[in-house]
């Protein structure tokens, strides 16, 4: 089960097969998950407006990593990317909707829809191993996922807040920190289609130990970089 905001997420009956995506490179949605989002353009304002008067549901996904476009010049899409909840939404005075996505579970696109919506629209499946949340958490080898946060913050003069960190469940842990991790929307589609909590964790440990190695441990005198 995963809950997000008022409703439980038990079984397939309970999830969307068509989802209204919002594409955003670099932006990452785990299950169980918070993101911040600043909606302005106003396709995107309507498809707010759409899903808040149905399910609440919008899909976060990422264009195709290789730059991809339509003839129309939308751009191609990754294929997998993950159902994301309203559970809040506040008007910011000048045409603008800040609100907090929920993650559910991950899916992967099947066809585009044809519609009249500004908007795009995809027929989905959904990830439902998802819903059994925490699934895998017990082999999460959380010395070394600790160990390696520890040393990115230290090379890159950061502090965290250790006493929320060690108090943190393996399966909030591991994806909190995927999702505030400054890198790349390559690794962060390679964070999101991880099969499982333990693979997603090594794959965070592997590349933070490519970019400490790469980065010379922090050591050479550049500016220290800002976790996002």
């Amino acid at each position: 089960m995963v809950h997000a905001g008022n409703i439980n997420y038990r079984t397939a009956s309970d999830l969307p097969d068509t989802v209204p995506v919002f594409p955003l490179s670099g932006a990452l949605l785990l299950p169980g998950g918070q993101l911040p989002l600043n909606i302005f353009e106003p396709r995107y304002l309507e498809m707010i407006d759409d899903a808040m008067a149905g399910a609440r549901i919008i899909g976060m996904i990422q264009p195709s990593l290789d730059g991809g476009a339509r003839p129309d010049g939308e751009p191609e899409l990754c294929q997998v990317g993950c159902f994301g909840r309203i559970t809040s939404l506040t008007e910011s005075g000048d045409g603008r909707y800040i609100l907090n996505l929920h993650g559910v579970v991950r899916f992967r696109t099947l066809e585009e829809l044809d519609t009249r919506a500004p908007y795009r629209s995809f027929r989905v499946k959904p990830f439902l191993g998802d819903l059994d949340f925490g699934k895998g958490a017990e082999e999460v080898n959380r010395d070394a996922l600790l160990k390696a946060f520890r040393q990115y913050l230290d090379a890159n003069q950061l502090e965290a807040d250790w006493e929320s960190v060690t108090r943190a469940s393996n399966e909030t842990l591991v994806n909190a920190l995927c999702m505030m991790s400054p890198y790349g929307a390559a690794e962060k589609q390679a964070l999101l289609e991880a099969p499982d909590l333990k693979t997603r964790a090594e794959t965070l440990i592997a590349i933070t130990e490519i970019s400490l190695a790469r980065d010379g441990d922090g050591g050479d005198g550049s500016p220290p970089h800002t976790l996002q």
